[in-house]
């Protein structure tokens, strides 16, 4: 899934040791724009912590999957982040500027209307 979204909150990294070695996430608010904003709350795994890209107030491009697991009659949903890019604005191409306009008179194009063929 894919969402532009300001980023409210950054909580601190969080570290820890695994059967693969050691692991760390960083944890994130975000508030999705709209009539009525909404929260959303997910974490980044890894190599993919990347602090360039986060200062509270930045508005950002979120790639992430969403995923619920059941444990002990619970349901749990996770967000996790798989990429953040900065958000550059408008996705659709700006505006081409319109071709000059001739000078030449439409007479003047050699049209003959004598010939069938109309070019």
């Amino acid at each position: 899934m894919e969402t532009t979204a300001k980023l409210k909150k950054i909580f601190p990294i969080v570290t820890g040791q695994g059967k693969n070695g050691t692991w760390k996430k960083q944890e994130l608010l975000f508030e999705i724009g709209g009539q009525y904003p909404k929260s959303l709350f997910g974490a980044i795994w890894g190599d993919k912590v990347d602090t360039t890209l986060l200062k509270e107030g930045n508005t950002l491009r979120l790639f992430f999957d969403i995923e619920s697991r059941e444990f002990n009659g619970r349901w749990y949903t996770d967000v996790k982040i798989w990429k953040l890019e900065p958000e550059t604005g408008s996705t659709s191409s700006p505006l081409q500027d319109s071709p000059p306009v001739s000078d030449v008179a439409p007479d003047d194009l050699g049209y003959d209307p004598m010939d069938p063929l109309p070019f």
